[in-house]
C-alpha cells in the first residue's frame, strides 16, 4: 500500500517522539498522542501510539538489557503495576483536573529541586524502592500517566541512565501488555490501518537505537538534567491542562 503524506508525517513524528522517550526514559506517548490525534481519530490515534509505545519499550529493554537490575525491577516494578490497577478502579471517584494539576505542581518542584541541588538522592533501600513503586503506580492508574512520575522517583535514586532507561522500559511495557488488548477488543484498531503497525515497529526500533548512541555519548550528570527537564515540560503541561478543563 502506498503511504500517503499525512502518513509519512505521521511516522517522521514518531521517530523524533522515539528518540526523546528513549533519551529521557518517558515521554514518547506524551509527545505523539496529541499529535497524531491530527491525523487520525482519537481511538485509531490512541491504540497506534500504543502499539508503537509498546515497540519502543522493546527496543530500549533490548538495547539497554545488559543494565537491567531486578532488584529495583521488582522491588519498584511489582508495586507499581499492581497498584496502578487500584488506581485505576478509582478514576471516576476523584476530579482528574485537580490530580493533573496537583500532579503537576509536584513534579515541578521535584524536578528543580534536584536540579538546584544535584546531591539530593533518594536513598536507594527496598523500602524507597517500593514506596517510589507503588505511589507512582497509583498515581499512573488514576490520571493514565504515570512516566514523568517514575522518572521523577527513579532519577532521584541516581542510578546509571543505562539501568534507568531499561528499568523504566520494563515497567511501560507491563502497562502496555494490559491496555492494548483492550484497546484492540474494543475495535480501536480498524483494518484499514493495520498496515501501520510493521512501519511503527521499523521506525521505533530505529528511533530508539538512535536515542541510545546519543544517550552513550552524554555523560551522567548532563543526562539527569536531560530528564529533568524533560519532567518540569511534562507537568507544565499537566498543570496547563488542568487550569483548562477547570476554566472551561
Amino acid at each position: 500500500m502506498t503511504l500517503e503524506t499525512t502518513d509519512i508525517v505521521f511516522v517522521i513524528i514518531g521517530f523524533l517522539s522515539e528518540i526523546v522517550g528513549t533519551m529521557a526514559g518517558f515521554g514518547s506517548s506524551t509527545i505523539y498522542l496529541p499529535l497524531a490525534s491530527y491525523f487520525f481519530d482519537f481511538k485509531t490515534a490512541l491504540v497506534l501510539v500504543a502499539i508503537y509505545h509498546f515497540f519502543g519499550n522493546i527496543s530500549r529493554i533490548a538495547f539497554f538489557n545488559h543494565a537491567l537490575d531486578k532488584k529495583i525491577l521488582l522491588l519498584f516494578g511489582i508495586p507499581s503495576f499492581l497498584l496502578s490497577l487500584i488506581g485505576a478502579t478509582l478514576v471516576g471517584e476523584l476530579s482528574q483536573t485537580f490530580l493533573k494539576f496537583v500532579l503537576g505542581l509536584f513534579l515541578i518542584v521535584i524536578s528543580f529541586t534536584f536540579l538546584l541541588n544535584p546531591k539530593i538522592t533518594f536513598p536507594t533501600n527496598g523500602k524507597s524502592l517500593v514506596s517510589g513503586g507503588a505511589i507512582s503506580g497509583f498515581i499512573t492508574g488514576l490520571v493514565g500517566t504515570g512516566g514523568a512520575l517514575r522518572a521523577a522517583f527513579l532519577t532521584g535514586l541516581k542510578i546509571e541512565k543505562e539501568k534507568y532507561i531499561a528499568t523504566t522500559a520494563v515497567i511501560a511495557l507491563g502497562t502496555d501488555a494490559t491496555r492494548i488488548p483492550s484497546y484492540l477488543s474494543a475495535g480501536y484498531l480498524s483494518e484499514q490501518y493495520v498496515y501501520l503497525t510493521p512501519i511503527l515497529f521499523a521506525v521505533a526500533v530505529i528511533g530508539s537505537y538512535v536515542g541510545k548512541k546519543i544517550v552513550t555519548k552524554i555523560d551522567q550528570d548532563k543526562f539527569k538534567k536531560t530528564v529533568l527537564i524533560a519532567i518540569i515540560l511534562v507537568s507544565a503541561k499537566f498543570i496547563i491542562d488542568g487550569l483548562t478543563e477547570f476554566l472551561i
